[in-house]
């Protein structure tokens, strides 16, 4: 693939939040493991395991203990500064969730892979956490990205991770207790046409050698793009399907 290639694809890879229940081919959840097994990882301890979940009552059971995190989000948004703007987000089951996508993918980091790394890095809390989570995150985005080759779509599910869903995936899957949730992947096809992505100007963040700190946004800059952002992403978040993708 040239760079023209890996661009276009990067661009293509976004987290959609509207799905069909067409169901997707055992061949695709095997070529999208296939590409996130390739992912680099610290000192090559490939730390993950994937969990596909398809049974309809499973993936129930999965939306529904996120619903608790949404529940206290809303409460929660409800305090943010005024300048932000708030957000009412829509509680999971509605037919603006993942729910209704066929697949999940849980992506879960085997504890004691760590034992692998270099004694420099083990007795180290920091280096130690930070390269067992990064090692992870390589393998969930090239798993984001061949999604997008397939044109499935995919939803970064970061609410499994949430003390009490965690907690009751791990039991509703039986996982043993060394591994630990990375992160949730939800596939299927898109049921909406995603809206150009807001991104910050290519020359507002190269910054070279000796920069000083006249190089980087001001408190003011960075709360405009703040209240823009969020403006975007909430907007993505509450945008119904479209009639159109059949």
């Amino acid at each position: 693939m040239d760079y023209d290639g890996l661009l276009e694809l990067v661009k293509s890879t976004r987290s959609i939040r509207r799905f069909k229940p067409d169901p997707i081919p055992d061949d695709y959840i095997y070529r999208i493991v296939e590409i996130a097994r390739w992912a680099p990882s610290g000192f090559n301890q490939q730390p993950w395991e994937f969990i596909i979940v398809r049974k309809p009552e499973l993936r129930k059971r999965i939306a529904e203990f996120t619903g608790s995190y949404w529940s206290h989000s809303r409460e929660m948004e409800a305090t943010r500064e005024s300048w932000q703007g708030v957000w009412d987000p829509e509680p999971v089951g509605s037919e603006a969730d993942y729910s209704i996508a066929p697949v999940y993918i849980v992506v879960f980091g085997d504890t004691r892979t760590i034992e692998g790394l270099p004694m420099g890095v083990r007795f180290d809390a920091h280096r130690r956490e930070t390269i067992f989570t990064s090692s992870l995150a390589n393998a969930f985005l090239y798993m984001h990205m061949a999604v997008a080759t397939l044109g499935l779509a995919s939803q970064w599910v970061s609410a499994v991770t949430t003390p009490y869903a965690h907690c009751m995936i791990k039991n509703l899957l039986e996982i043993r207790k060394e591994l630990d949730i990375y992160d949730m992947l939800a596939i299927g096809y898109p049921a909406v046409q995603p809206r150009p992505k807001l991104m910050r100007d290519r020359d507002e963040i190269i910054h070279f050698d000796d920069c000083g700190s006249e190089d980087f946004r001001t408190d003011e800059e960075v709360r405009e793009y703040i209240h823009k952002s969020r403006t975007w992403t909430i907007a993505s978040h509450q945008r119904k399907p479209d009639i159109q993708l059949k």
